[in-house]
This record gives C-alpha cells, sequence and structure tokens, in this order.
C-alpha cells in the first residue's frame, strides 16, 4: 500500500522499505542528518499510514474508559490521551491515542494493529456504541522539533484538518490528521518553509532515545504495560477496566520484569533480541537498540527480571560474545525545556 505522500517522498530520493504493508520512506538524505534535524530544527514525517478508528453511540465514552488503561476523564475537557489496551491477562492490545471530536472520539491505532484493533473494538462493544474504520479519511503529517512553531505559524490548516500536540520524537512537537486530498500541499509547504523530510530509520532513533515504546517490541501481546514501564498510564482507582486485575497482580509481584535501559561499556553496537544476563546468568532480553546520534554511542532498552538497584554486572551476549553494559535510568534523552 502507498500513502498519498508516497510521489514526494520518491521525487525527494527517499530510499522505500516495506512497513506494516506500507510503501513507506526509510531515510532521504540520511539518518544521522534527519535525527539531527529534528533535534535541533525541525523535521517531518509522513504516518498517514497509522489508521484512525471512529467510536460514536451514547455509550461510546463509558466503553472506551472501561477498554484502555488510562483514566480517559481528561477527555471531559477537550484534552487527549494516551494509553495501552489490554487483554484480560494483561497482554497489550496497541497503545493508542484518544481525542473527543465534535460527535464522537477519533481512536489513533499503530498501522501494523489497523486491522486487529479495529476487529477488537468492534467486536467488543456494547449495542450503544458504534465502531467504524475512518483510516481511509485521514492523511497524518507528523511536524518535530524545537522549531517547530515557527513553521506552524506559517501554516493555514486547509478545511476538515486538526492539529494535535503529540508527537514519538521526545521533542515538541504536533500531528497534523487532515483530509488526504490537502496532503500534498501542506506537506511541500512544510519543505518550502524548511521543514526536513524524514524517514522511519530517523523516527526509530529519536523514540529510542526517549524510550517511547513500539509496539512488537517494548509492547505486545505477551508484555504489558506494567512491565514495559508504563505505570503512570495504568489508572487502577478510575474502576473496573480490561486487564486491571492481572496488571494489579504484576504490581504487587517483585518477580514482575521491568524495563531499563542499557549503554554497552565498550564498541558494540545492541539490537533487539540480544540476552542480557547478570553476573553470567541470563535474566532477560533487550526489545530495542541502536546507535544514539545525539548520545554518540550505543542504546539499548530490555526487559529483564531481579533487584535493579545495582546496575553493575550486567552484559549482552552479541554474536555469540559477552559484552559488559551498564544499567542506566531512562530515558536516555530529555528535551530542553
Amino acid at each position: 500500500m502507498k500513502t498519498v505522500l508516497y510521489d514526494q517522498h520518491v521525487a525527494l530520493g527517499a530510499r522505500i522499505v516495506d512497513f506494516a504493508g506500507w510503501d513507506m520512506p526509510v531515510q532521504y538524505t540520511g539518518i544521522l542528518e534527519e535525527h539531527k534535524a529534528c533535534r535541533t530544527a525541525t523535521g517531518i514525517f509522513d504516518v498517514s499510514h497509522m489508521g484512525e478508528l471512529w467510536v460514536t453511540g451514547d455509550g461510546a465514552f463509558d466503553y472506551l474508559q472501561h477498554s484502555v488503561t488510562h483514566d480517559l476523564r481528561r477527555l471531559l475537557d477537550g484534552k487527549w490521551a494516551y494509553s495501552p489496551v489490554c487483554r484480560v491477562d494483561g497482554g497489550t492490545v496497541d497503545d493508542i491515542i484518544v481525542y473527543p471530536r465534535e460527535g464522537g472520539y477519533l481512536v489513533c491505532v499503530n498501522a501494523s494493529n489497523a486491522d486487529k484493533d479495529y476487529a477488537w473494538f468492534k467486536d467488543n462493544a456494547p449495542s450503544n456504541v458504534v465502531v467504524e474504520n475512518h483510516s481511509s479519511r485521514y492523511a497524518q503529517i507528523a511536524v518535530q522539533g524545537p522549531e517547530y512553531k515557527s513553521i506552524m505559524d506559517k501554516i493555514q490548516l486547509p478545511e476538515g484538518a486538526f492539529r494535535a500536540f503529540t508527537g514519538y520524537t521526545g521533542e515538541k512537537g504536533c500531528e497534523i490528521y487532515l483530509p488526504p486530498e490537502h496532503a500534498v500541499k501542506l506537506w511541500c509547504d512544510l519543505v518550502e518553509l524548511g521543514a526536513v523530510p524524514c524517514g522511519l530509520g530517523a523516527r526509530d532513533s529519536l523514540r529510542l532515545e526517549a524510550a517511547l515504546p513500539l509496539y512488537g517490541h517494548e509492547l505486545s501481546d505477551s508484555i504489558s504495560p506494567y512491565e514495559a514501564g508504563l505505570h503512570r498510564f495504568i489508572c487502577f482507582d478510575k474502576g473496573d477496566f480490561v486487564g486491571r486485575d492481572a496488571l494489579l497482580a504484576q504490581k504487587n509481584d517483585p518477580k514482575t520484569r521491568k524495563l531499563v535501559g542499557l549503554r554497552p561499556e565498550g564498541r558494540a553496537i545492541a539490537r533487539a533480541e540480544y540476552p542480557v544476563c547478570k553476573d553470567g546468568a541470563e535474566v532477560g532480553v533487550t526489545t530495542s537498540g541502536g546507535v544514539s546520534p545525539t548520545l554518540g554511542g550505543s542504546i539499548a532498552m530490555a526487559l529483564i527480571t531481579g533487584d535493579t538497584s545495582e546496575g553493575e554486572g550486567y552484559s549482552i551476549t552479541v554474536r555469540g560474545k559477552s559484552e559488559p553494559v551498564k544499567l542506566v535510568e531512562l530515558p536516555f534523552y530529555k528535551r530542553a525545556l
């Protein structure tokens, strides 16, 4: 599948790869340059492959409130909310963003989970709730970086568009939802104003530095949001919700896995699915890893068991060789206020 901006990516010389069934740009001029542009100026990303569900009906709010781990009462003040969605056993269906809109709620879901999420929300909806897949009605462009506002101040959004102050880079920014027929003009206007097109490669290195979860890595059917360190998005005091009992059991179990940050002490590059050992005994596995352009070295996140108060004595196994690592605080990078 191709997004409405596909021809723009090709014209800019992007290297195209398959991502969740979509032909997407992995890089244009290079991941390092695009990463730096987003950290120091303004980067733009085509995220039109993301899915959008439309939830309406008299019971829409109560249904969503019961379906997610976060407390959606903040939506009553017109705010958006990020939240994991869990199964009864605590495994993660997806992590989503809910936006209150006139007449209902727009739910943004991950591209790789769009069909699964639509089926899950639709199949579990009560009779007074309607769930529709509106993914084809939206294109989405993310504008991210410390100078994003100076560019957005010069942009007139088209009719039917809205701007959400969300993102996946650890920087200030916004995500623009708009009718697909207006996406090419908006993209070209942003480029003309100096925004740097960025691909999936920079998107991943940026989110890794900010320790933001990627479904299939830090979250999955077998990894709960509690294990992934998303405690602030699990509101046990809001009342019942799907997965509450399982997550509460994990909270009270000292053997529950923890998401930690790792920094190799040598020149080894940490990647996903490397064994993690403590004093020679395997205690977990890396979930994401790579080179941090900002920090100038390798970083990784990992799910491990056991006492993490002592950050020494850890290693990862890289191609059969043990490489020492240190446990470090997450996130690896925090933007300047």
